[in-house]
């Protein structure tokens, strides 16, 4: 039996959605440690909904210190 392509074996495969402390995001294979400065978000299911359910959530691609920055400086 032939062994399946990458992207079948990525539909399979469960990720976690994850967000750092600049909050941005990004998707990491479920059940893996995650590097340090990680956090799961909550969301796990396949590639492509952790992806879909990150342009859900993150719409505003600026670090979370940039942002605050602007803010302080009223721009």
């Amino acid at each position: 039996m032939p062994s399946p392509r990458p992207q079948e074996h990525e539909e399979e495969e469960q990720y976690d959605v994850v967000v750092n402390d600049e909050e941005q995001y990004s998707i990491w294979p479920a059940g893996r440690d995650l590097p340090p400065g990680w956090e799961r978000e909550g969301t796990r299911g396949a590639k492509a909904d952790c992806l879909a359910r990150i342009d859900e959530v993150w719409t505003d691609l600026r670090p979370r210190s940039l942002r605050e920055h602007l803010a302080r400086h009223g721009r």
